[in-house]
């Protein structure tokens, strides 16, 4: 025999999705005046931004004359005219795929480590630090730990104990400059995401891991059996945050390898918009980069909410 409750789930179906609205504003009408703030703000900013901008990529825009109807046009030009296009793709992805996983696992690993040893708030903050410093700041200062010449750090301390006989151009040379730029992004990765796998962690019941031990689990199986599975909403926001934030570099890559870099080798897509938006003027074609930009790390973020999303969750 069905619940009430599923009887009145299936009278609802049945009701006008009118109807049902109305319903729910007069019910929540207090709610949904609290959210309207929000909501008007994102709509302004976010929902007709986007809508601007996929409306702007069909078009020819210079600042200073009506946007002129182009059609496909521009990203026509992205995937078959523009070499740099494509480079400053391969390196986005290719940045993506190294720094987005190590960084996020990072992340992970010393928010637990760091949940089960003393002086929490202390290493948190250490951690925490670099991610809330201006990406120009931390540039600058690892221009000196790479920089070419034999008194950069890097190269001092590596010829001093023989790993280098002679100094590498490491923010010059193709082979290292996106490498160099990782090993930064890698560094300043501890952000909102460690946070998150910080309180997360702590606000896990003990009576689960006071169970646990009481069973003769050891600290990696309490990892692997009760934290991972309770943590699943923040390890969602943190690979979420780790994609958008891997593929959005760009200030490290211009103070780093300065703009253009050598090659293009740390060319990002991000860079690409940069360049033709406020470089060039034209802000049409920078809008086909903004939304080939914005599908790639929607799509990606997908990826992760099919993976780590589960039905006790949402």
């Amino acid at each position: 025999m069905a619940s009430p409750t599923t009887v009145a789930e299936e009278k609802s179906y049945h009701v006008p999705w009118q109807q049902r609205a109305k319903s729910a504003l007069a019910r929540y009408w207090i709610s949904y005046l609290f959210m309207a703030p929000f909501l008007v703000l994102f709509g302004i900013f976010v929902v007709i931004g986007v809508v601007w901008a996929i409306y702007l990529s069909l078009t020819y825009y210079n600042m200073l004359q009506p946007p002129v109807w182009v059609g496909l046009e521009n990203y026509r030009r992205l995937f078959t005219d523009d070499q740099v296009f494509i480079i400053s793709l391969k390196n986005t992805l290719y940045f993506s795929i190294i720094t987005g996983p190590i960084g996020y696992f990072i992340s992970l690993f010393l928010a637990w480590l760091i949940n089960e040893v003393k002086f929490k708030k202390a290493f948190t903050f250490a951690f925490y630090t670099p991610s809330i410093t201006s990406s120009i700041a931390i540039g600058v200062v690892w221009l000196y730990i790479f920089a070419g010449d034999k008194y950069g750090l890097l190269n001092y301390y590596f010829g001093k104990v023989g790993i280098l006989k002679e100094p590498i151009l490491w923010l010059r040379d193709t082979r290292f400059t996106l490498p160099s730029i990782m090993v930064v992004s890698l560094w300043q990765s501890m952000g909102t995401g460690f946070l998150v796998f910080i309180a997360g962690l702590q606000g896990l019941p003990r009576e689960l891991y006071e169970a646990g031990v009481i069973d003769g689990a050891n600290k990696i199986q309490e990892l692997f059996y009760i934290t991972l599975p309770l943590s699943k909403p923040q390890l969602l926001f943190g690979a979420v945050t780790a994609v958008v934030n891997s593929f959005q570099v760009f200030d490290l890559s211009f103070v780093m390898a300065g703009f253009p870099s050598v090659l293009y080798s740390a060319h990002t897509i991000v860079g690409h918009l940069y360049d033709y938006a406020f470089i060039r003027f034209e802000m049409g074609y920078a809008s086909a980069v903004s939304v080939i930009l914005f599908v790639a790390t929607l799509a990606i973020s997908r990826l992760f909410v099919r993976a780590l999303s589960s039905k006790d969750i949402y």
